[in-house]
């Protein structure tokens, strides 16, 4: 009996859509990495790319639970001496809920080039609308 190991050929990528109107902030974003990652199919491997595309739409309609809003803050640094910015949950999901999805659903995928082909497959966008009617993506509900 010899483990299987899926090759490139052996994966079929399908195309989901998530609506995150109403849905919690951490809780799409984990389900979302499961996805980009592949651990909802059979044939997951740790060190192979056998995840879906996933596109997320009404970003700006998410959900925060309890004070989050108010005290999380989203930290980042110029480089430059004293160059620390900080940046509310409450301000950023206002002018770009697209970003704070991404770094969220990033932060859960593994870190180096694994991961970084994992984020080439999420799209997210603020509006209902998005541009990728061609792939016939399927409805994914969340649980």
């Amino acid at each position: 009996m010899k483990t299987f190991m899926p090759k490139a050929a052996d994966i079929t990528r399908k195309w989901y859509v998530v609506d995150a109107e109403g849905q919690v902030f951490g809780r799409v974003a984990s389900q979302v990495a499961n996805i980009l990652r592949g651990k909802n199919k059979p044939i997951y491997t740790p060190n192979v790319d056998t995840g879906d595309y996933v596109i997320i739409i009404n970003a700006d309609k998410i959900v925060m639970t309890g004070k989050k809003l108010d005290q999380k803050i989203y930290y980042h640094h110029s480089g430059f001496v004293g160059g620390l910015k900080e940046t509310k949950y409450r301000k950023l999901l206002a002018e770009k809920p697209e970003f704070a999805i991404r770094k969220a659903v990033v932060g859960m995928l593994p870190k180096g080039p694994l991961g970084r082909q994992m984020a080439k497959k999420l799209k997210v966008y603020a509006g209902a609308e998005h541009e990728h009617a061609a792939q016939n993506p399927e409805k994914f509900d969340l649980i």
